[in-house]
């Protein structure tokens, strides 16, 4: 039974159409949910809402549910609809009637959305961590390189004399202002929404909202209560812009360094690891990690043009607006999670940690080509040679035909 529901049958199609796939995606908010719930049973126990034997069967149930799933002993199912109806339904036959206590002074819309800004609170963390470790790794090749000379291109010509240092100094740089971007994202995620029910909050329940505040580890209670519903998909939207901008510069570095590993330019190496083959051409290795981030930052900057803005429902009449939510995200509690209506790009976006780490590591590793790295030196001196030589004067009409455009 789900925790809307009231005996009456329900048309699978209907169920198949509402829920879609949201008891896959609920699969990574299972150890959140738990969190949540736990924190949320103590708070009712501390303010005389629920007993300490329910309180003790409760966390203990949810604790060992939560150790299964983490094992693959059970995953939610589409009967299910949801991973709040899954979790629910498995601590009740568990533990009997105590496990339906648990949802008291709750709704769906706080304890979705609670569980959801956990997860997303983590999920951040995570990729500025990795956007920075990739930076670091860029400043650590320019400091092992800070002479070696790289040519300056602009409009795919040689413009002005470079460096190894400056190209991935630069792409620090940026890296890690995308880094500083997505911890911004903290500040709409660690608010607490528990306890604003379907947003009107508990009127005839002293609830302690402060208490699961720091049981959870927000910074701070979303107050109004009517303000929760209103929030709903500002986080989500701006991780999506944050994500889009930290792509777009790893993109920008996998272009750069396909061109250097091409035997035209030849300014680069990379270890046999982190390439692939060819099953016709066996002197061929193909730096498919680099193509593929630079195809998902094309993909991922498709993600905010098709996030969709909210019905724009006066907050009295949500009810009658849920038919318009559905539209949006295959649900009434709209915009539940990034992969509503960002399939498939939302798992273009989910791989930013995954296409970091072989970057990062790649960086390490990468090695110059002594004899390319020999004609950027040329090309740097030509560049300050006489003008009476006719090939410095071609280097220095194109650097300053191309630096004036």
């Amino acid at each position: 039974m789900r925790l809307w529901d009231k005996g009456a049958p329900l048309d699978e199609r209907v169920l198949r159409y509402t829920a879609g796939e949201d008891h896959l995606l609920d699969e990574r908010l299972v150890r959140y949910d738990v969190r949540a719930s736990i924190a949320h049973a103590e708070m009712l126990a501390d303010r005389g809402l629920l007993s300490r034997a329910d309180l003790a069967a409760i966390s203990s149930g949810l604790g060992a549910l939560a150790d299964e799933h983490a094992r693959g002993l059970w995953h939610i199912e589409l009967a299910d609809e949801d991973g709040q109806t899954a979790l629910e339904r498995r601590l009740t036959e568990r533990i009997g009637p105590a496990g339906g206590r648990v949802h008291l002074g709750r709704s769906r819309n706080d304890q979705v959305l609670t569980a959801l800004r956990l997860y997303l609170r983590d999920a951040t963390a995570e990729l500025a961590a990795a956007a920075v470790a990739v930076a670091v790794a860029l400043e650590a090749l320019a400091a092992r390189e800070p002479t070696t000379a790289l040519p300056g291109y602009t409009h795919m010509q040689q413009a002005m004399p470079s460096s190894v240092a400056l190209w991935a100094g630069g792409f620090a740089a940026e890296i890690r202002d995308d880094a500083e971007g997505l911890a911004q994202v903290q500040r709409r995620t660690d608010k607490n929404p528990l306890g604003s029910a379907a947003g009107y909050g508990t009127p005839g329940l002293a609830l302690d909202r402060a208490a699961t505040t720091r049981t959870l580890g927000f910074a701070a209670t979303q107050e109004p209560v009517t303000a929760v519903q209103l929030s709903r998909g500002k986080a989500e939207a701006q991780l999506l812009f944050e994500l889009t901008l930290l792509l777009q510069d790893l993109g920008r570095l996998a272009a750069d360094v396909l061109l250097f590993y091409t035997q035209e330019f030849g300014f680069v190496t990379l270890p046999e690891a982190f390439t692939t083959g060819s099953s016709i051409m066996p002197q061929k290795r193909n730096p498919d990690v680099f193509e593929l981030v630079r195809a998902r930052s094309a993909t991922a900057q498709a993600c905010p043009r098709r996030w969709p803005s909210p019905p724009s429902c006066p907050p009295a009449t949500t009810a009658i607006c849920n038919c318009s939510r559905r539209r949006c995200s295959a649900r009434s509690t709209w915009p539940r999670r990034l992969s509503s209506c960002c399939r498939p790009e939302s798992r273009r976006c989910d791989s930013t940690p995954s296409a970091c780490g072989p970057i990062r590591t790649s960086m390490r590793r990468r090695r110059r080509t002594p004899s390319r790295c020999a004609r950027a030196s040329a090309f740097a001196r030509l560049i300050g040679a006489s003008p009476r030589s006719s090939k410095a004067r071609g280097y220095v009409h194109v650097a300053a035909g191309h630096h004036a455009r």
